[in-house]
């Protein structure tokens, strides 16, 4: 394998990383249908150490505007219940036993639109995120020119391929904020 071919490699890796990075903030902020996924960044103090929700307890969705989260141990219920009102999810837990409900209240047009601007923030980190692995890549095709390793068609075709991989990653988070930004906006 050539090292530009090494470079390609590493550059779609990178990128569908950043991606990966983008996808699960997005998914992180809260729309007015109850997800999982809204409790994925939410960690407990249980057994003496700060652990992920999932590790702790499991995760339903019994209603379109409820969450249900299920225990694994009673005695995790407390400290459950003080992540989810000390995390900047706006959420009340309503503890029974070891279940704790969350109702995920519906949104107002102006907090839609305080998400829609979230989102698009979120997505424009990602796209940053991309275009640093861009610009890498970039300045070690650079060197390997100046080393004499390839030719100056050989680079100019590899920033080229570069840049196509750069423009499909961006479009990908173009994409996934347009459907996040539908499913802020729907009512």
């Amino acid at each position: 394998m050539s090292e530009l071919d090494e470079i390609f490699k590493t550059v779609d890796q990178r990128m569908a990383k950043a991606i990966e990075a983008t996808r699960n903030d997005v998914a992180s902020v809260r729309t007015g249908r109850a997800s999982p996924a809204l409790l994925d960044r939410l960690h407990v103090e249980a057994y003496g150490a700060t652990t992920p929700l999932k590790s702790v307890a499991s995760v339903s969705v019994p209603d379109a505007r409820t969450l249900q989260i299920q225990a694994f141990d009673r005695n995790t219920v407390g400290a459950i219940r003080k992540a989810i009102e000390t995390s900047d999810l706006g959420l009340s837990p309503n503890v029974d036993g070891s279940n704790i409900r969350l109702n995920i209240p519906p949104l107002t047009e102006d907090r839609r639109k305080d998400l829609v601007k979230v989102v698009r923030k979120k997505a424009e980190d990602g796209k940053v995120a991309i275009r640093n692995v861009r610009h890498k890549s970039v300045d070690e095709i650079k060197a390997l020119l100046k080393d004499g390793t390839i030719t100056e068609d050989d680079n100019k075709r590899a920033g080229e391929r570069i840049q196509k991989a750069t423009d499909k990653h961006i479009k990908d988070v173009d994409v996934l904020v347009m459907a996040k930004e539908k499913e802020i906006m729907e009512v």
